[in-house]
């Protein structure tokens, strides 16, 4: 099995997950993804937009471009989980739950016996 489509298929619902706990900025992300996952959901850049993207259009986050480093003065973008987004988050947690119960039930709880 492709472990990058597994991955992909569950990166939706972990950025929803972060992002319903507060407010990010894209890097920030991507380390979070990173050092959560063990490294096993470690982003770049162009992975991250485009699902960032996505889940906007859809509803479930938004963004907004803050100015906070006084620094440089380059701005950033923020994103947070909207309602929709939490319910969706909700919805995906189920959905979630009952896929590896039933995948549990069908390798009878041995997911690390090899054949």
């Amino acid at each position: 099995m492709d472990s990058k489509q597994l991955k992909k298929g569950v990166l939706d619902i972990l950025l929803l997950k972060l992002l319903s706990e507060g407010t990010l900025y894209g890097y920030e992300l991507m380390e979070l993804l990173g050092e959560a996952g063990g490294g096993s959901f470690a982003a770049k850049e162009g992975t991250l937009s485009p699902v960032l993207y996505r889940l906007e259009d859809a509803g479930y986050i938004k963004s907004v471009w803050e100015n906070t480093d006084t620094r440089r003065g380059a701005p950033r973008k923020y994103y947070t989980a909207t309602d929709r987004g939490r319910e969706r988050l909700a919805g995906a947690l189920r959905e979630l739950d009952e896929f590896i119960h039933a995948v549990t039930n069908i390798l009878g709880g041995k997911f690390h016996e090899s054949n």
